[in-house]
């Protein structure tokens, strides 16, 4: 049995925080459980997928996160305990449905989970989703440890059903991606069922009844501030004449270096786990005890406005500090020394900060920019696609995916990125209103995703340019997570549909489409040229499994290629291919039989052929 399964009350396990916060809504009694997958988000729906497999826990991967929050927004409406969950960019493209669901509110309790990422480790972009709670009215808990990650899912919840309204839960990478012991809890009953009763004219949200529910958001947001400021997750340490504010991770930061600074008795600490709506009475009782303010927060600057503008309220002048060239930053992660040394700096205290290691004696690491696996048919398909559309000039837009590793050379295959499924709307824009030919690259998941709608578009609109889709058989780059293209047999998983790319785009009324084989070198570039030659809207669907899902499948594998001596150094296949399976050895190119995937390509651009499968040593005695 699954081990969050499993564990009686009082025991303690090791967790990941993704993993305790699906302890922790298992415990609550999640019932119903959606996502579209999004690191650092993606272990946690990881989780509740192989707990379906085994429970009657109902999870689903989600077309997109829109999709993911309606349905369980709908769940929620029939008195089921739901949760959705999201990286946070994903909680834009789900922002439609959830400004309205906020004004609708639920019956069961929701919890709408939005993992951000400061420091962009997997992202797009470093947004503070902090400002969704404030522009949907709806509250809004942030943990700081693993373990209070896994009660406060279950606060959440309780929280959502008396509110009677989605609950945001906003964790970050730190949390998400750190480990901890944490205690379990009582699992409880979860209801599976639900009913749902007609009442149109509080759930049809026509302008005369959302005018309505909006009144009803208002209110409940008054009674949220109350909740906030007794929550437990809200609370001040210390007594001392020096405020600081923070909320996450940076509470941690915040605990160790007042200790190290050994400062504790001129301190006073407000931690914010209540975060949206604030309590106001806490935070100017809270400014009315201290002589100075430094408020501690990765992002923007969400709760120093905020304390300011309290402070203004209560007629206060004291210094209130935060974001500051001298002090912190808007940008990426906070860590330990650097809090440390702010809060020496604010607080005028004397620090030294520890002597940096002599590292002169030890050796350079060596830089490995992020590549694309050893084997992977992408490599090939952006190979074919330069040698296709060779001389000439080129745009081309790419997606969110494993792919928008084609950016870097030597296959410079990416010029323009901005969200998911940009890569097909982009490309229409840039075919009007330039003479270049657009040829765009989008992942499976990512087409099914938010790629549709732009396909569709171009195609009424007329537009000029080659789509390729990039059909990998899973959503690659988040963990191999299944999407409704992927092949469930494969995985021994019955109830599953499957929709077939190639049936969809000519449904859409795409006039050019074609499906190569790009471990077939020759015949996959005759076929791109083709489509690039084309005027209008051409699809390629390029057709490989993914090298790493293909691994994990046990699908038979290919025989590992060598370069033999009839090699005469001209590096094709290192200058066009840069596969990591490569090594330079005494100024000659060889294949690491370990990683080589046999899939060939490197073999069929080869000027002298001296590339083949490599022959079995014999072992003598």
């Amino acid at each position: 049995m699954h081990k969050l399964l499993t564990g009686k009350p009082g025991e303690k396990m090791l967790l990941l925080g993704n993993e305790a916060i699906a302890r922790g809504a298992i415990e609550a009694g999640v019932a119903f459980a959606s996502t579209y997958p999004g690191t650092p988000s993606s272990e946690l729906s990881l989780n509740f997928f192989q707990m379906s497999r085994e429970s009657d826990l109902y999870f689903e991967y989600s077309t997109n996160e829109k999709v993911a929050m309606e349905v369980s927004a709908a769940a929620a409406n029939a008195g089921v305990r739901s949760m959705c969950v999201m990286k946070h960019v994903g909680l834009n493209v789900a922002a439609d449905a959830l400004m309205t669901l906020a004004y609708v509110g639920v019956k069961g309790g929701m919890v709408v989970l939005t993992a951000d990422d400061p420091f962009m480790f997997s992202s797009q972009n470093e947004q503070d989703n902090r400002y969704y709670a404030k522009l949907s009215g709806l509250p809004m808990l942030e943990p700081s440890s693993v373990q209070e990650a896994k009660e406060m899912v279950g606060y959440a919840f309780d929280l959502s059903e008396k509110l009677k309204e989605p609950v945001l839960f906003r964790t970050t990478t730190r949390i998400n991606h750190s480990s901890g012991i944490v205690k379990l809890g009582k699992i409880r009953k979860r209801i599976t069922k639900g009913d749902f009763i007609k009442d149109p004219l509080n759930l049809v949200t026509v302008p005369a009844v959302s005018r309505k529910l909006h009144v009803k958001l208002l209110k409940n947001y008054d009674s949220a501030m109350q909740l906030a400021e007794s929550s437990t997750y809200n609370f001040v340490e210390g007594d001392g004449g020096w405020g600081i504010v923070c909320n996450g991770v940076g509470y941690n930061y915040v605990s160790d270096a007042v200790e190290e600074l050994q400062i504790e008795d001129r301190v006073r600490v407000l931690r914010v786990g209540f975060s949206h709506p604030l309590p106001p009475k806490l935070i100017k009782d809270f400014l009315g005890r201290c002589e100075k303010v430094l408020v501690v927060e990765e992002g923007e600057p969400y709760l120093e406005e905020a304390v300011k503008a309290l402070a203004q309220e209560k007629g206060l002048t004291l210094p209130i500090a935060g974001k500051a060239p001298e002090l912190f930053s808007r940008l990426y992660e906070y860590n330990p020394a650097q809090v440390r040394t702010n809060l020496a700096a604010y607080f005028g205290v004397p620090h030294e900060s520890p002597a940096l290691p002599d590292l002169s004696d030890l050796p350079e690491i060596p830089q490995r920019p992020p590549t694309l696996c050893a084997g992977c048919s992408h490599r090939a398909t952006f190979y074919e696609v330069r040698k296709a559309a060779e001389g000439l000039e080129t745009i081309y837009p790419t997606d969110i995916g494993c792919y928008t590793l084609g950016l870097l050379p030597p296959l410079s295959s990416a010029d323009f990125l901005i969200c998911m499924g940009s890569s097909v709307g982009t490309s229409g824009g840039f075919s009007k209103v330039t003479d270049k030919k657009v040829i765009a690259f989008i992942g499976d998941s990512t087409f099914f995703h938010s790629g549709i709608p732009g396909l569709i578009n171009a195609v009424f609109n007329n537009h000029n340019f080659t789509l390729v889709i990039l059909d990998n058989g899973t959503t690659a780059m988040t963990g191999h997570q299944p999407h409704p293209g992927v092949d469930m047999q494969q995985l021994q998983m019955d109830g599953f549909g499957r929709v077939s790319i190639e049936a969809v785009v000519r449904a859409v009324g795409v006039p050019h489409v074609t499906v190569v084989k790009p471990y077939k070198v020759k015949k996959s570039i005759e076929a791109i040229r083709a489509a690039i030659d084309f005027e209008g809207v051409s699809v390629i669907i390029s057709q490989e499994t993914c090298a790493l899902y293909a691994k994990s499948l046990k699908l038979a594998r290919r025989k590992p290629f060598e370069v033999t001596d009839k090699c005469r150094n001209h590096r094709d296949c290192m200058d066009n291919l840069a596969c990591p399976a490569f090594y330079v050895w005494n100024e000659r190119i060889k294949i690491d039989p370990n990683l080589c995937t046999g899939c060939a390509v490197c073999a069929q651009i080869c000027p002298e052929n001296a590339i083949l499968p490599r022959k079995e040593k014999k072992v003598t005695a």
